[in-house]
């Protein structure tokens, strides 16, 4: 039997509001909290109004500092907002509704997105985690500033893409040209059924060259080998192979995590490459001093992925200085970018060999680097 909690509040304040989005302050009984509102969804609130509340994540400490969700602005309970789609998201829930999604018989780019026959050999970098994103991102623009990139953003964790401050400022700063939202992921500039023809979307339609794949924020794990939400990372993997693209993923590195299953090259990803891949993937590593590099090895070598896979090396450091200068404030389970170096050097050299593969560039493999 699920498990929710819903309560009334009073609107206090409106902190800020972006697209569809108001963060805003509300009492709840004698309690001051926070809230997010998606207008789009449920109308805008404005100060004094009173509203139903989804207080479950607070109850679960989810994180994303467990803000409580509007589920109805209770002064203006009366609300609609109509558009041209009619492909349903959260489906047969409460909160159901209507997006335009790009596959669609009206869709002013159903022409462009019919004309997809495959990706071209194009690379398609698939994250275990959303944050990494940022890295690859900035690794490809910093190795070819003309690169157009598209993000798609899974339905594994967060389903609302606004959410996603990241995405946001990446965005702002240019290193991220389009995004979409498949499967029940909802507020990419192209909505997509599922990930296979959000790849042909990404491609045809947004014309990027570089697509990343990831997961939203408040990924969820259960501390088991499969129960984690980045596994879809191998979905991607197996749909960038299937539809001719080249599949590059992006390994969850870490020396600054004290939880032993996610130090050094961490328990998911050696899931994912080694247990459950069944294409062959590109799997930048990124340099690092000799003891690290030797441990790494251990790792690969131990969970079968250096012969099931095509291990590259490559410097990630220059895309963390893109994102220095971009002023991108990015962190993994609280730590930035000094404090988990080698998390976001990973990412980064991801980024740096996507571009170099689709420019042709060569590249340094595991067996040529010398240790």
């Amino acid at each position: 039997m699920p498990t929710i909690s819903l309560e009334k509040g009073k609107v206090l304040s409106i902190i800020k509001e972006r697209e569809d989005l108001q963060e805003i302050e509300v009492k709840i009984g004698k309690r001051v909290e926070k809230a997010y509102n998606f207008s789009s969804l449920t109308g805008a609130v404005k100060v004094g109004d009173k509203v139903l509340l989804n207080t479950s994540a607070q109850k679960f400490t989810l994180g994303a500092g467990d803000y409580h969700f509007v589920l109805a602005n209770l002064s203006s309970p009366a609300f609609s907002a109509e558009g041209k789609g009619h492909i349903m998201k959260l489906r047969h829930t409460p909160l159901q509704f209507a997006v335009f999604s790009t596959e669609e018989e009206t869709h002013p780019m159903r022409e462009a997105f019919d004309s997809f026959k495959d990706l071209r050999s194009i690379p398609v970098v698939c994250c275990i985690l959303h944050e990494q994103i940022a890295g690859v991102a900035a690794g490809a623009k910093y190795q070819y500033p003309g690169s157009r990139i598209a993000y798609i953003m899974t339905d594994s964790a967060t389903l609302s893409l606004l959410l996603s401050e990241l995405v946001w400022s990446l965005k702002k700063e240019g290193l991220i040209d389009f995004t979409v939202t498949c499967g029940q992921a909802f507020g990419g500039d192209f909505e997509a059924v599922n990930i296979y023809s959000a790849l042909a979307i990404a491609h045809k339609v947004a014309n990027a060259n570089i697509i990343i794949v990831a997961q939203g924020p408040g990924d969820v794990g259960t501390k088991t080998r499969l129960g984690f939400s980045g596994i879809d990372q191998i979905i991607a993997l197996n749909a960038a192979y299937t539809l001719r693209g080249i599949p590059i993923a992006c390994p969850r590195i870490s020396f600054a995590e004290e939880r032993l299953r996610h130090f050094g090259l961490s328990y998911h990803s050696r899931t994912v490459l080694g247990e459950l891949a069944i294409v062959s993937a590109v799997i930048p590593i990124p340099l690092l001093p000799r003891d690290k590099m030797l441990l790494i090895k251990d790792y690969l070598t131990g969970s079968n992925i250096l012969g099931r896979h095509r291990v590259v090396i490559e410097d990630g450091e220059p895309a963390l200085s893109l994102l220095r200068e971009h002023e991108i404030y990015i962190k993994t389970m609280g730590r930035g970018l000094e404090e988990d170096r080698e998390f976001f050097l990973s990412a980064g050299a991801a980024g740096i060999v996507a571009a170099k593969l689709l420019r042709r560039q060569s590249i340094t493999y595991w067996e040529d680097h010398k240790l």
